[in-house]
This record gives C-alpha cells, sequence and structure tokens, in this order.
C-alpha cells in the first residue's frame, strides 16, 4: 500500500532527525575530551584574559565595524548614484571602483593600501594616520564596493511610478532621488546591509596584516596572541565565543526583518 504524501514528509523528517542526534552522539562519545579539554577548554588560562578581551579586544572590534560600515555606506551611497548615473564617466569610475575592490580579497586591499600607499604618495605611513587608520581605510573601501551594489539594487527596486509621481508634484530630480528613491530603497535593503555589517566584523581579524599596537588589536589578534603566549587554544575559542555572541543576534535580527518586510510586501 502506497504512503500518502504527507506520511512520506513525516518519515523523511524523522529519518533525518535520527542521522543527525546519531552523528552528535557519536562525535559526543568518540571525543577524547581528556585530551581536548586542557588544550582548548582550559578554565585558567581563559580567566587570565578578563577583562581585557572585552575591554580592548571586543570594544576595538566593534569601533572598527562600526566606523567600516558606516564610512563604507556613505561612500557606497555615493557610488551606487554615480553607477546609475546618465553621465557616462561618472559610471565608468563607479564601475571600475566596485569591480577592482569587490575582485581583490579584502586582505589584499588592506595591505596594498597599509604599505604601497605611503610609498607611491611619498607620505610616511605614521604621517598618514598609522598602520590602524590605514588598515581601517581599506577595510573602508572593500565595504563601500560590496555595499554599493546593494545600494544600487535597493534604489532599482523602487516603482518607477514612485519617480513620475514625485516628479509630477514638481520635485527636482535631486530632491525625488534623495528624499523618496533612497529612502524607500534602504527599506529594501536593511537585511543584506545587516549581513554586511557581520562579515565586516569579521573581516577587522584582517586588520593585523598593517601592524598593530596592543592597545588597538581586535578579537583575533588579542586571542591569537595569547594563545602563543600561553602555548594553548583556549583564548581562540574563547574569541570565536564572543564572535558568536555578538554574530548570532545580529543574523536573527537580520532574518526577522527579511520576513516582516516580505509581509509588507
Amino acid at each position: 500500500m502506497a504512503l500518502k504524501r504527507t506520511t512520506k514528509s513525516k518519515l523523511y523528517r524523522y529519518i533525518v532527525y535520527a542521522v543527525l542526534i546519531a552523528i552528535v552522539v557519536w562525535a559526543a562519545v568518540g571525543t577524547n575530551w581528556a585530551k581536548i579539554g586542557p588544550l582548548f577548554f582550559n578554565p585558567e588560562i581563559a580567566a587570565k584574559m578578563f577583562p581585557g578581551i572585552i575591554t580592548t579586544a571586543l570594544v576595538n572590534t566593534l569601533w572598527f565595524t562600526a566606523v567600516a560600515f558606516i564610512l563604507g555606506l556613505v561612500l557606497g551611497v555615493i557610488l551606487a548614484l554615480l553607477k546609475m548615473s546618465s553621465i557616462l564617466p561618472f559610471r565608468w569610475i563607479a564601475t571600475a571602483w566596485i569591480e577592482l575592490f569587490r575582485g581583490l580579497p579584502a586582505i589584499l586591499t588592506i595591505f596594498a593600501v597599509a604599505f604601497i600607499l605611503p610609498i607611491a604618495s611619498g607620505v610616511p605611513g605614521k604621517d598618514l594616520g598609522g598602520p590602524v587608520v590605514l588598515g581601517l581605510i581599506g577595510l573602508i573601501l572593500v565595504a563601500s564596493a560590496y555595499m554599493a551594489e546593494t545600494i544600487r539594487a535597493g534604489i532599482q527596486a523602487v516603482p518607477k511610478g514612485q519617480t513620475e509621481a514625485a516628479r509630477s508634484l514638481g520635485m527636482s530630480p535631486m530632491k525625488t532621488t534623495f528624499w523618496i528613491v533612497v529612502p524607500q530603497g534602504f527599506r529594501i535593503i536593511i537585511p543584506p546591509l545587516t549581513n554586511e555589517f557581520v562579515l565586516l566584523l569579521k573581516d577587522t581579524s584582517l586588520l593585523f596584516i598593517a601592524g598593530t599596537f596592543i592597545w588597538s588589536k581586535e578579537l583575533t589578534n588579542f586571542a591569537r596572541d595569547a594563545a602563543t603566549q600561553n602555548s594553548n587554544a583556549t583564548p581562540l575559542i574563547m574569541a570565536a565565543i564572543l564572535y558568536l555572541i555578538v554574530t548570532i543576534p545580529l543574523t536573527r535580527f537580520s532574518a526577522w526583518l527579511e520576513r516582516r518586510m516580505a509581509r509588507q510586501r
């Protein structure tokens, strides 16, 4: 006798659940916790990392992320508008910028800004703000390229009727863009911008390539140095936990926004 579609679906789910539970149990029972514990979950080493891992590493990570996101967003809006401009050279400039910094790995961009820019400009790196500032500039360039495409997609998703209605009321093209089109476009792209913030949060770990000071270490750099000093991987696990504490609420918030936007549409 053939099973009903709903019965097959339930049976399939139960099988998947059973397999997943079996894998978790096998991993828990088969893991050598006596050996892993001291190497990766040493409470004494974890305790020594406080309060520095919070007051220095986490604070710096959030600060670098916020600065890169805000400035990248401003630059991204400008690039998105230039790419949609009717003036051809503006479109060329924006397209070249976006393709360049989206095509290069972020670590290479940060390296180029931190080391090649001072040599090319003839200005010492310390006069340009030092490694922290130069590394942040590289991260901002990368963020602006990715956010520009997101913003452009959001603006183009706004119905053309909104522009036509604003123009019929006598609004200039510039006012229509900045007061009607851009705000509506941002409502659409809030979830992907939240995801971009999460990506930037993790990309701050690449700033080490530019060089850092003790007071400017972010989570990954702070944890790596602590792991080297203690010959133990517990600091890296601590950093991973803090990343998750910050990123999981952000990703859940992004998912909630996506569902809310979908219901409104």
